[in-house]
């Protein structure tokens, strides 16, 4: 980790409250109102999370698994992830999400015509804009822990 954490100070609390209260605290806000607030399917949600968690490396979020109604992924669901492209785990909509998720992490001046299409029949306009949202705030917030070394001591609020 490369910030100084004060002895006793919970490191997420501290950086992401502490450290830059007016700015912190409101991402801290938009993250969990991802998992909150999310209309999308468990396993496309958790298809493009994971896949963000992998390409940032955050030791955290590649641990972590969403939880709805007391159901979560199966235990194989982040290797099939890895695998995107050839898993038989995965729907259309799966597949399109962890596709959709690496895309936009690592080549999303390539989103073309022929992507859209596929995407739009299998998502309304609303869920890609919620999917472009959460995968924006996984982007972000688990590179920004993963960069400053929080991945390591990450724990949600109330988990």
């Amino acid at each position: 980790m490369i910030i100084d954490i004060p002895e006793g100070k919970d490191p997420i609390g501290y950086v992401w409250g502490e450290m830059v209260p007016g700015i912190g605290i409101a991402a801290a806000g938009f993250s969990l109102s991802v998992y909150e607030h999310s209309t999308l399917g468990l396993r496309e949600f958790e298809a493009a999370r994971l896949r963000i968690a992998q390409i940032n490396g955050c030791l955290f979020c590649q641990d972590w698994r969403t939880e709805r109604d007391g159901r979560k992924v199966e235990a194989e669901f982040a290797d099939a992830v890895s695998q995107w492209r050839t898993t038989e785990l995965f729907d259309d909509r799966t597949r399109l999400a962890a596709e959709y998720a690496e895309r936009y992490a690592t080549d999303h001046h390539g989103l073309d015509e022929p992507f859209w299409t596929r995407m739009l029949a299998q998502y309304t306009q609303a869920e890609v804009v919620e999917l472009s949202m959460s995968i924006g705030s996984w982007l972000a917030f688990g590179r920004l822990n993963r960069v400053l070394g929080l991945d390591t001591v990450c724990v949600l609020p109330g988990h």
